[in-house]
């Protein structure tokens, strides 16, 4: 019980300081409700070259299909389907979820937001920004499962000034896949610093019990040079993984991107997932899927809603008996 009231604290107090600003304006009468649909799709031809595995396909990998209504000049709500392929061995070959339903609420000032329903996390999501290339590769957390990009339940974001914003969520742990009404929750909190107008520094953690507590702590900086240079790098670690006793992950990431002129930019990434060993065990728990991953390609945007990318990627397995991966890849994102 104690867990449970502290993951609702900060929510509550960030919740509270905005009312306490908040003096119930009254809208402006010249306001329009308005609305708008979205679709985003990405999709790819790759060919896969590893040794034994050689192979090659056209690939609609995921489409997001949503709408967007502003309802006041505080309140707004979307709504977003996630279709994607589910990669198993499931005979369906596309499958569709609803990974947003948010009802959101901004004050005037600008620098306050809560949201309800089936939200977008921020545990993960600057770094998501910061890579720009989602239509490509996940982000290291999202592709290895430290934690979900959306799920049931309630977030508070609040900017003190140019310098820090917090934000805090209280969600069901589950993701927007497997969503559950049980008892157990999931707790995260964060800061961002943006000591200088081109960087970012960012910290977050999360907490969530049943039978063994897994918390994450991720690590995150930022530097950009609009229109010219992108760097990041991240460093996460999640104990007790899936509520597993010491069965503890680790990874880093970095990446950049050079703009060659607005239409063109180059840009590469370097992964690293690691594990522990358990007891007397040969190996780390996690041998199968840890190792190296590494990311280079070029980027072409002919119009503002469309990204070409041509890349490679190379995974060498910590698990000396598997064979390095090597793919190339043509990524197209669009959106209309």
């Amino acid at each position: 019980m104690k867990i449970r009231v502290f993951f609702f604290m900060p929510l509550i107090m960030i919740f509270s300081v905005s009312l306490a600003q908040t003096q119930n304006p009254e809208e402006k009468k010249d306001f329009k409700p308005s609305g708008s649909p979205f679709i985003t799709v990405f999709s790819n031809f790759n060919a896969d070259l590893t040794k034994d595995n050689e192979s090659s396909a056209f690939e609609l990998s995921r489409a997001y299909l949503g709408y967007k209504c502003n309802m006041s000049e505080n309140f707004s709500a979307k709504l977003t389907f996630d279709v994607g392929n589910p990669k198993n061995t499931s005979a369906l070959k596309m499958t569709a979820f609803v990974k947003a339903a948010t009802l959101t609420y901004k004050n005037n000032k600008g620098n306050l937001s809560a949201n309800f329903g089936i939200i977008c996390l921020n545990g993960f999501s600057l770094q998501r920004k910061y890579w720009e290339r989602r239509y490509i590769y996940k982000t290291i957390q999202n592709q290895n499962k430290f934690g979900y990009t959306a799920d049931l339940g309630a977030s508070i974001s609040y900017r003190f000034n140019k310098l820090i914003s917090i934000d805090a969520a209280v969600m069901n742990g589950e993701g927007y896949k497997n969503i559950q009404t049980d008892n157990t929750y999931k707790g995260g909190f964060g800061f961002t610093i943006s000591p200088t107008k081109c960087l970012v520094i960012r910290e977050y953690a999360d907490l969530s019990q049943k039978t063994e507590a897994q918390y994450t702590i991720s690590n995150f900086i930022g530097y950009k040079i609009k229109n010219k240079l992108t760097l990041g790098a991240e460093y996460v670690i999640q104990n007790n993984h899936n509520f597993m006793s010491d069965n503890n992950l680790s990874g880093f990431s970095a990446f950049f991107s050079y703009d060659i002129n607005k239409k063109i930019q180059l840009f590469g990434r370097f992964d690293n997932l690691s594990s522990n060993k358990i007891n007397d065990e040969l190996y780390d728990w996690n041998i199968a899927k840890d190792g190296k991953t590494i990311i280079g390609g070029i980027q072409y945007s002919p119009i503002k809603k469309i990204k070409i990318a041509a890349n490679y990627q190379f995974r060498e397995p910590e698990l000396s008996s598997l064979n390095n991966e090597q793919k190339i890849y043509l990524n197209i994102e669009y959106k209309f």
